[in-house]
């Protein structure tokens, strides 16, 4: 059969998370966090450290971050103001190899809409966008007869690329 012809080979973006990560409780922080509600408007979460970094005094479960996870259209939409920020350009390292990718904005101010806020300062940010295939991955996450996913399901970094080319007009250099 076709890929064409199967719709649950369609691929689909499960989440878009967006990540500031700061190093340090703090003020920075509390702008981190409202930067992001501004770019959202959904509540941001609060990141911890996962492992002990004396030279930047870190212990293992001090908040250094926060993140926003976004879904379904609000999801697409966001995406779209991104990449335009982006040019439309991303490169091919910015895809793993599970189809996934991700790419950094430097500066907030560049996001339409956005204003530059003194309060705030310059803050750049992560987004990461997560693909999926329209069926299939709910007998990966189901608690009773869980099994794997097979290898013709998952997302293969070309498809990754072929989907965002065509469905967002970026170019991948």
């Amino acid at each position: 059969m076709n890929k064409e012809q199967n719709p649950m080979r369609e691929i689909l973006i499960e989440k878009i998370t967006l990540n500031i990560g700061v190093g340090q409780a703090g003020v920075e922080l509390e702008n981190a966090k409202t930067l992001l509600e501004r770019l959202t408007s959904k509540k941001p979460v609060e990141t911890l450290a996962k492992v002990r970094n004396p030279v930047f005094h870190i212990k293992k479960g001090d908040p250094i971050g926060a993140k926003v996870t976004l879904r379904d259209e609000e999801a697409v939409e966001f995406l779209k103001k991104a990449l335009k920020v982006k040019e439309f350009k991303l490169s091919k390292k910015n895809f793993d190899k599970f189809g996934n990718f991700s790419f950094g904005i430097a500066e907030y101010i560049h996001f339409p809409g956005i204003k530059y806020d003194p309060k705030i300062g310059i803050i750049g940010f992560d987004v990461c966008v997560s693909l999926k295939r329209k069926g299939g991955w709910r007998t990966k996450n189901k608690k009773i007869g869980k099994s794997k996913i097979s290898k013709k399901h998952l997302i293969t970094k070309d498809e990754a690329i072929e989907f965002v080319k065509k469905t967002f007009g970026v170019e991948v250099v």
